[in-house]
């Protein structure tokens, strides 16, 4: 018999509750503002196009650019973790302007700085997964990853509990991150 071990997280019933209504949370309302070629079930495009009051907030939207947007991960590989992605519904390298190529690095960079000032990170992975094999789990909308790393990040939970202790709730890095400096 195996000993199953409980960790007590209540803040994840917010996501639980979001999940039992996720039919609602995607359909079209009079908030929302898509880009021509978005694709309406794209969490990506509801955040580039949902114009709602608190939207930026309730999304997890970082930052917006012409050519841009920047969200926090629903799901970190470890706290901080950000995706910036075209605002076009756009799934291949190759089928990036120049001007979204631009912007997207520049963006990266950005970002890569603003979470060195925020939560003070040792470095940084950065990186793109490109088709569903290659692990992307939105293979229509290209997305670059910036997960921000510690010296010692890597704790013994993982190994041995297979469980990531995420420290900071969404909220609070969204609040920490859009705060004007």
């Amino acid at each position: 018999m195996s000993r199953e071990e409980v960790i007590w997280a209540p803040w994840r019933m917010s996501y639980i509750q979001e999940l039992s209504e996720a039919g609602q949370a995607t359909q079209l309302t009079p908030d929302y503002d898509f880009l021509p070629d978005a694709a309406p079930d794209c969490f990506l495009c509801q955040a580039v196009a949902d114009v709602a009051p608190h939207a930026a907030q309730w999304r997890h939207r970082v930052a917006m650019s012409e050519q841009t947007i920047t969200v926090l991960n629903k799901y970190p590989y470890n706290n901080g973790h950000l995706l910036v992605a075209p605002r076009r519904h756009v799934g291949n390298l190759s089928a990036l302007t120049t001007e979204e190529q631009l912007g997207l690095m520049q963006e990266v960079t950005r970002m890569t700085e603003r979470l060195r000032d925020v939560v003070h990170p040792d470095g940084f992975n950065v990186g793109i997964n490109l088709g569903r094999v290659a692990g992307a789990g939105l293979p229509g909308h290209l997305h670059i990853h910036i997960v921000p790393r510690w010296n010692g990040d890597i704790n013994f939970m993982p190994a041995i509990g297979g469980i990531k202790v995420i420290p900071q709730s969404l909220d609070a890095l969204w609040d920490a991150l859009t705060r004007v400096v």
